[in-house]
């Protein structure tokens, strides 16, 4: 991801399921059951569940709208293969979720795809990215290591890895996050790509600072918030700490993409959307 804080680069989303809902959200075990008539408990098990991010559909819906934004493109299967510096500070960032190798997600992914298939073409290079670890060094990297990235990137193992290493470290937490604090699919995309750019952990501009700073304006709604107002109050707090480095202060991925679907009251993310990112105008039908 491309604004991962070098100082959060293994940490977790601490205590943050806990506190999204307050003691009194859960009931006493002595307390007596409702009574339910037949006709109500036949609407209970008939009514379907809610979709959430993890649904099939809505995560590569989700995938799409964040590729717009990191490559300007809705083809994120093609991403596999990108490789870059941006000039971010972060060394090369590179595959589906903008893995980097200063912030230490990329070694993770190398050591993950080379645990499970030892000798791969990137293994060699593992030394390197410790080194280089919170850099921007390309030292031990260049000439090749670009090359052979994109090599590996026809490799299905490691495409799985890749897969494997978004969910672990950002999808799965974010999306997590999202059914804690009760907010819907939009909310957890929301909250998704703001741990891509961000990264998890909880410094001002990490995922866990920014859901900090929300907290101080709004509740969620497992805290007895409106759903909008506090995932404006969310965007809000992500603006102002993209605003925080130079590289990341165009905000358009939220002013004219995730404003927009909230402004439209779709909090649950249906199809067809339409938005713009750097000027550059998407639409998913």
């Amino acid at each position: 991801m491309r604004n991962r804080p070098t100082q959060h680069l293994t940490a977790v989303l601490l205590g943050l399921a806990v506190a999204a809902a307050p003691a009194t959200a859960f009931a006493s075990p002595f307390q007596p059951r409702p009574v339910v008539s037949s006709t109500q408990y036949q609407d209970q098990v008939t009514a379907p569940a809610a979709v959430g991010l993890d649904d099939p559909a809505k995560k590569d819906i989700a995938m799409q709208i964040v590729s717009s934004a990191e490559n300007s493109s809705l083809d994120w299967k093609a991403q596999y293969k990108y490789i870059e510096d941006i000039g971010d500070g972060r060394g090369y960032t590179a595959g589906i979720i903008g893995f980097c190798s200063g912030t230490g997600d990329m070694l993770e992914l190398v050591e993950a795809y080379s645990d499970t298939k030892p000798g791969n073409v990137l293994q060699k290079y593992l030394p390197a990215l410790r080194e280089v670890d919170g850099t921007d060094s390309h030292d031990g990297l260049d000439p090749n290591y670009t090359r052979d990235w994109k090599t590996a990137a026809n490799d299905s193992v490691f495409k799985a890895a890749q897969d494997s290493e978004r969910d672990r470290v950002y999808f799965n937490p974010s999306v997590n996050q999202g059914k804690s604090d009760g907010v819907g699919t939009l909310g957890q995309f929301i909250y998704y790509d703001a741990i891509v750019m961000h990264g998890p952990g909880n410094s001002s501009t990490s995922f866990g600072g920014i859901r900090a700073r929300a907290l101080r304006n709004a509740k969620p709604p497992a805290q007895g918030g409106n759903e909008t107002t506090w995932l404006n109050a969310f965007l809000d707090a992500r603006v102002w700490a993209m605003k925080q480095e130079e590289a990341h202060s165009d905000t358009s991925r939220v002013d004219t993409a995730q404003r927009v679907f909230l402004r439209n009251g779709n909090l649950d993310l249906n199809t067809p959307l339409d938005w713009k990112v750097y000027g550059d105008s998407f639409h998913i039908g």
